[in-house]
């Protein structure tokens, strides 16, 4: 038998956002501002802070030992959960807000974003011809509550030669890019074969997306 007091907060949920259908970003990725353009979500972009004299609300360093599927959810979750904070701290509207967390993974070990160039070759030199995990989640905060989902992508690249790499990552997209490639980018000339989320490896897995947005009543058709 349903527990009343989860089916009431449930529908207290879906009530609140069905009234405005509307959601905060907190991301400063254009990439997952385009895929939710893409299904047509109304979002206003949350800015979290990262300067040198304010410091970032969410430390993403990984924990010794902690397994891909854990980090990425427990960073999404801190993001969610810090953005809904700052909307309280600022006197905003409490819209939900959605975060996500994108990391690359090969043979179980977290690649991350690169450090500087050399850091980029060094990720791109271990994925060449080999097969890595792209692991995404996305949370969705409101009202003291936040829903989690995961993505898990595998990812196969082609033998990338040396110059290539270098070519690469002169052009400038490999840097802040979790595994060091931008797929929608010219990597994905490197990507022999996808099991999983194109949308995903871009970095907001838009069918878990969906499944969340349709949950607490913001309609995608």
């Amino acid at each position: 038998m349903p527990n009343p007091l989860e089916f009431t907060l449930n529908l207290i949920w879906t009530m609140t956002i069905t009234t405005e259908n509307q959601i905060y970003l907190a991301s400063r990725s254009a990439r997952r501002r385009d895929l939710l353009k893409q299904i047509g979500i109304r979002h206003t972009l949350l800015l979290m802070r990262g300067t040198l004299s304010r410091p970032v609300d969410v430390d993403e360093t990984p924990i010794p030992g902690e397994l891909p599927a854990d980090y990425v959810y427990r960073i999404t979750h801190s993001k969610a959960e810090a953005g809904w904070l700052r909307l309280k701290q600022r006197g905003l509207p409490l819209y939900p807000v959605l975060a996500a967390d994108t990391t690359v993974v090969l043979d179980g070990c977290i690649l991350g974003k690169p450090e500087n160039s050399g850091h980029a070759e060094e990720i791109l030199a271990a994925l060449s011809g080999q097969e890595h995990q792209v692991y995404t989640a996305v949370g969705l905060a409101f009202q003291g509550q936040t829903r989690l989902r995961l993505s898990t992508t595998t990812v196969r690249f082609r033998e990338i030669g040396q110059r290539e790499i270098q070519s690469y990552i002169a052009s400038g997209e490999p840097h802040d890019k979790a595994g060091a490639y931008a797929i929608q980018g010219k990597a994905a000339a490197f990507v022999i074969h996808i099991n999983g989320s194109y949308s995903g490896i871009v970095g907001l897995p838009l069918f878990e997306t969906c499944q969340l947005l349709e949950e607490t009543g913001i309609s995608i058709f």
